[in-house]
């Protein structure tokens, strides 16, 4: 078995360099892909990650963003996004790829402790390695890691300067009973510890690791949360789990949630607003896409587009670059205990 699984995740590293190659052979702005290994500051072992530095980088032209890519629901380290890592290259932005103990399937993982101090020690690690302007350090993942990036926004605001979220699962609790007979409801339960509603301790792990608990946090945080309104029907999140977690902030920073029967509208299958306002019907050429619901609240903003369980990168992209903010913490970041 281990023989197996080994085997397979060579064959998924090679099929994913030749990928990368492959393109980069096309871009002169695409580079290699560096394999690095960072010492948990909280046990100690050592966690890998992907380093991408753009074509041509020079040390010596001074600070570039970075930008930290987070793995999907049920993939690790060894996942490719190959279109937002050329997007990045283009830019000259690092870019970051860590492992945060990998799909979602133990305690280790899945939001955990230990897994938020990964990503970041992995960006510590690199804040050390090169030059990067803390202004600009983006965070974005899709699906698992759109869970993720909310999550990771809640308990650090103050450590990335925007976040863009992308079919993310905002309540791990109600993603279990949807899933419950699944893989997806398994995976759930063997990472918090069993069905929500067996213990205290239980429903502590599904709280600590759902990014509704904390996104209250995330008032001052340039937030962008995205979904296809397909999903759920042609995908495993429904759209309520981005319109959730945008109302978390909205509230928080007295802004005007997406209502419940807003919610139930868009939330039937082709679902569309009975009453859609003007910003719900923008054109926004980043998207290349219909949308059919946008909201804003400070600094936060979701997204409904004509899609599935899916990111756009190039609107990823062309959101993040404009954001610009002060990134404060680094240097003295305080570790979380095991509890």
């Amino acid at each position: 078995m281990n023989r197996y699984s080994n085997t397979m995740k060579r064959l998924a590293t090679f099929f994913c360099m030749g990928l990368f190659f492959a393109q980069a052979a096309i871009s002169a702005d695409a580079t290699e892909r560096t394999r690095i290994e960072v010492t948990s500051s909280l046990d100690g072992t050592r966690q890998p990650s992907y380093l991408i530095l753009p074509d041509g980088f020079d040390q010596a032209k001074g600070p570039v963003p970075l930008l930290v890519s987070l793995h999907t629901w049920s993939n690790g380290v060894e996942q490719c996004f190959n279109e937002l890592e050329a997007g990045a290259a283009e830019r000259g932005w690092i870019y970051l790829f860590p492992h945060f103990r990998g799909p979602n399937r133990r305690p280790e993982a899945c939001g955990s402790e230990l897994a938020r101090q990964d990503v970041l020690d992995a960006v510590e690690w690199v804040l050390k390695k090169y030059p990067i302007d803390r202004s600009r350090i983006y965070l974005t993942g899709v699906s698992g890691g759109g869970h993720m990036t909310m999550l990771l926004s809640g308990y650090y605001p103050e450590r990335w300067s925007a976040a863009s979220a992308w079919v993310g699962i905002a309540d791990l609790a109600r993603w279990e009973r949807r899933h419950h007979d699944g893989r997806y409801g398994q995976m759930v339960r063997a990472s918090c510890g069993g069905l929500p509603g067996d213990s205290a301790e239980v429903d502590r792990q599904y709280r600590m690791r759902s990014p509704v608990s904390v996104l209250g946090r995330a008032v001052d945080l340039p937030l962008d949360l995205n979904h296809g309104i397909h999903d759920g029907y042609k995908g495993s999140v429904p759209v309520w789990h981005s319109l959730t977690a945008f109302n978390v902030v909205a509230k928080a920073v007295g802004g005007t949630p997406v209502s419940e029967a807003e919610m139930a509208q868009v939330g039937r299958e082709n679902g569309r607003l009975d009453h859609p306002t003007p910003t719900d019907q923008i054109d926004d050429p980043a998207y290349g896409r219909a949308i059919y619901l946008r909201r804003t609240a400070k600094n936060a903003r979701v997204t409904l587009f004509d899609g599935g369980h899916e990111r756009l990168p190039a609107a990823a992209l062309a959101w993040l670059e404009k954001k610009q903010r002060p990134t404060r913490g680094w240097s003295v970041a305080k570790k979380e205990k095991l509890k």
